[in-house]
């Protein structure tokens, strides 16, 4: 657990702790479920998986309730996750995700494809467990939303010409939507019912859109070490993310540039800080904690659960802070 969600835990009540904990249970037996082949790749990308934002996401949003179906929402949200980043380290030949192997490199191509679809056919089984429609609905439209947003970032490989409007798009799809359905799940499953699953959805949306945007500045300038890759991932894969369009509107000559190495790519990443970009992109980022904030004032939430959404909010713009 990365420490910037334990704060989030300390005041949102000792039932978010013990579902959290009773989800990486469930993800331990999912993993084990088919094999030891598949149970060894299913294991180490779950172990891999950190924060379980998404998870906590789930558990906060439900309120005071406590329950197998919120246990089984934030696997499902935590199993999709999963398999996205798994299929997407097989698109890029991605050697290491978070500082370990990734499947892809240690297994190949087809195990890490199987392992990937694995885990998102075991999201919806989940799902499907709890009986509820509206719960199936939401990670079902945010799984459609992930697939195309995955297709608009091959789209947009090495195009120089990708504008913010567009960045912003992408990144509703690929990282909103999910965020999104994680707040919708427990709304639907806990406490505030679906009446406040559409508000606490555009919250999620908003914390989504922050957590990528600032994904994004730590690629140029985050520590290896704890980011768990080199500086500049994005520029050798051809994504223009914000901080990168923002650069390119002060030096142009950065369309030019297709850094084919690590130490180019870090090069880059020096001369891309230069031009203020990185900071222009954080303060986007604050916007939408800022936006994701003024969702919760009219809702009907108890004092700790407001908290603990509002730090939730912080805490994605204060990694390795």
């Amino acid at each position: 657990m990365t420490t910037h969600v334990q704060p989030v835990l300390d005041v949102a009540g000792d039932h978010v702790a013990r579902m959290l904990a009773r989800t990486e249970e469930l993800l331990e037996e999912i993993a084990s479920e088919h094999g030891a082949a598949l149970g060894q790749h299913a294991s180490s990308t779950l172990a891999a998986g950190g924060k379980r934002l998404r998870p906590v996401l789930v558990f906060v949003c439900a309120g005071a309730a406590e329950s197998t179906e919120l246990v089984r929402a934030g696997a499902a949200v935590e199993l999709l996750h999963m398999a996205t980043l798994v299929h997407d380290d097989v698109l890029d030949r991605a050697p290491m995700r978070r500082g370990r192997p990734t499947v892809f490199w240690s297994a190949g191509r087809d195990a890490a494809t199987a392992t990937g679809d694995f885990l998102f056919s075991r999201a919806f089984g989940q799902l499907a467990a709890t009986g509820s429609a509206a719960a199936v609905r939401a990670l079902s439209d945010a799984s459609s939303s992930l697939a195309r947003g995955e297709l608009m970032q091959r789209d947009d490989a090495f195009a120089t010409d990708v504008t913010e409007e567009r960045y912003f798009v992408r990144c509703t799809l690929k990282t909103g939507k999910l965020f999104e359905a994680a707040c919708r799940l427990g709304a639907v499953l806990g406490d505030p019912g679906e009446e406040a699953a559409d508000a606490l959805g555009r919250y999620g949306d908003r914390i989504g859109l922050a957590f990528q945007v600032f994904d994004d500045v730590l690629d140029l300038s985050g520590p290896p070490d704890q980011t768990g890759k080199s500086r500049g991932t994005d520029l050798l894969d051809g994504t223009a993310t914000l901080p990168i369009i923002y650069a390119r509107e002060v030096d142009p000559g950065l369309r030019e540039e297709r850094p084919s190495t690590t130490s180019a790519a870090e090069a880059l990443c020096d001369r891309i800080a230069a031009t203020g970009a990185l900071e222009r992109a954080r303060e986007r980022a604050l916007e939408f904690v800022a936006q994701a904030k003024e969702i919760l004032p009219p809702l009907q939430l108890a004092d700790n659960q407001r908290q603990a959404l509002t730090l939730v909010a912080d805490g994605v713009v204060e990694r390795y802070s």
